[in-house]
């Protein structure tokens, strides 16, 4: 094994390494020259230009990273130099991980996903995140999925005097549930963490929830989100993303609900597939409310792929490279905006306090990614080399083609309108909506198709709404 980084953090997992039975440090790598040819911890530290002479003399199984005192850019680019030389990469926490008690110093652990990701998460705006949590009864639906639960983590951190978890699964809403009561008996918050199964298709039952519980905040996470799964549930996604979204908005404001902010994604710009266009009818819907008279704020936060959520293209790949491929990857050309989980919730909280009832807020993704590259860095990091045309190599990249309704490129703005906000990774979209009048005649007839199981003739009436469906069938 060789430690990568002669600083403090890699003296100290040599010196762990040096008592264990798993793995010896046979030397260090250290770019700074001072360093070079010292001995610590009775291992010589070596440059970088080395390495090819020390795997000869070695054969190491591995490359640990033990340099924290880099900030992202440069850490991305040691990433890409040792992505090509042929051996498993893994790393030691972060010193953030390691001052708040998240990980211990000597923990050898994968890459996170963030360094695959090479994006640098922005520091929140602290005062955004308060606004409409600290003291408040706060409510989440969908709070046991990647997004909500992350946002449960979140809020719970911002103080509110309540956070009702609101979760169709038994078993996630458990989880979620036992995570965020460590959480709060570890920082001692005072918290009231309330969990609560049910639907959110049930408007009544969420009506009673926030009327009795008063609550002034709303995070609507809840919708089913795997674009194959619902291309072939065409009624099932509607009834949980369409009507799903006008019970719990309906449920707020008769309830009083100051705030609610929906969770929705770029597949809702010029939609390809159902799950797009419902998401893009929930959007409708809030923003038609929005024109009512009451006394609820709708907000609407559209991003792209998160990373490490449950549908990621992450943990997949790594499922693959570990039993020997292939890696499956859709097209050579596709690509996607992607964010961290925490960066994605961070800033919904932050959109959702910005203010202006019916507005649509896109977030900076950044650059979209190839996913071909992301393959790649992940068999490179991981000590393998992908296969070639004559198939030399260890791990094969198979094209399995667009599922349907897939695209290539996705998008965030529908419109080419956009401004920005006082959060600079915050923008807002001007988009074409609907008055309430007209957007109830669609919704009374999109369910009576849905009660009749009329498939063929709501997807008729879904390309002739405003969300521009256009399957790629």
């Amino acid at each position: 094994m060789i430690i990568y980084g002669a600083g403090a953090t890699g003296r100290d997992l040599a010196h762990s390494l040096l008592h264990g039975n798993e793995y010896h440090p046979a030397a260090f790598i250290d770019d700074y020259a001072p360093k070079s040819g010292q001995i610590l911890a009775g291992v010589r530290v070596y440059n970088s230009c080395d390495f090819a002479q020390l795997q000869k003399l070695y054969q190491p199984v591995k490359l640990l990273l033990a340099i924290n005192n880099i900030n992202k850019g440069e850490r991305l680019r040691l990433l890409d130099k040792v992505s090509h030389w042929p051996i498993e990469v893994q790393s030691v926490p972060s010193v953030e991980d390691i001052a708040a008690g998240r990980a211990d110093a000597n923990k050898i652990k994968d890459l996170d996903v963030s360094d695959l990701l090479g994006r640098a998460p922005v520091d929140p705006d602290l005062e955004l995140l308060k606004k409409n949590i600290v003291g408040k009864v706060v409510l989440v639906t969908g709070a046991g999925g990647s997004i909500g639960s992350e946002l449960c983590r979140q809020i719970v951190l911002q103080k509110p005097h309540m956070l009702i978890l609101f979760e169709l699964n038994e078993f996630n809403l458990y989880q979620v549930e036992q995570e965020l009561q460590n959480t709060k008996l570890k920082q001692g918050l005072d918290t009231i963490i309330v969990a609560m199964l049910g639907s959110v298709q049930r408007k009544s039952e969420l009506a009673k929830i926030m009327s009795s519980f008063k609550v002034q905040t709303v995070y609507h996470a809840a919708a089913y989100k795997h674009v194959p799964l619902v291309e072939s549930n065409v009624v099932g996604g509607i009834r949980n993303n369409v009507f799903g979204t006008l019970a719990s908005a309906e449920a707020a404001i008769s309830a009083g609900v100051e705030h609610f902010t929906l969770i929705s994604t770029d597949k809702a710009v010029r939609p390809t597939n159902i799950m797009g266009a419902t998401k893009r009818m929930a959007e409708l819907v809030l923003q038609s409310l929005s024109t009512q008279d009451h006394n609820t704020k709708f907000t609407i936060v559209r991003f792209g792929n998160v990373l490490g959520s449950s549908g990621s293209v992450v943990p997949l790949f790594k499922k693959q490279i570990r039993v020997g491929g292939p890696v499956t990857v859709t097209h050579k050309d596709i690509t996607r905006y992607f964010m961290l989980i925490p960066e994605a919730a961070q800033l919904v909280i932050q959109a959702g306090a910005l203010g202006g009832s019916g507005q649509v807020y896109v977030l900076d993704m950044g650059e979209p990614i190839k996913i071909l590259d992301l393959a790649k860095r992940m068999i490179h990091l991981s000590g393998l080399r992908e296969k070639d045309d004559s198939m030399n190599g260890d791990i094969e990249i198979h094209y399995t083609g667009l599922r349907q309704g897939e695209k290539l490129y996705e998008e965030l703005l529908i419109g080419g309108v956009v401004e920005g906000t006082s959060h600079k990774k915050i923008m807002t979209a001007k988009e074409y909506s609907l008055a309430w009048e007209e957007m109830k005649v669609l919704l009374d007839e999109l369910i009576l198709y849905c009660d009749e199981g009329m498939v063929e003739e709501i997807l008729t009436l879904l390309k002739k709404t405003p969300t521009v469906y256009m399957p790629n069938k």
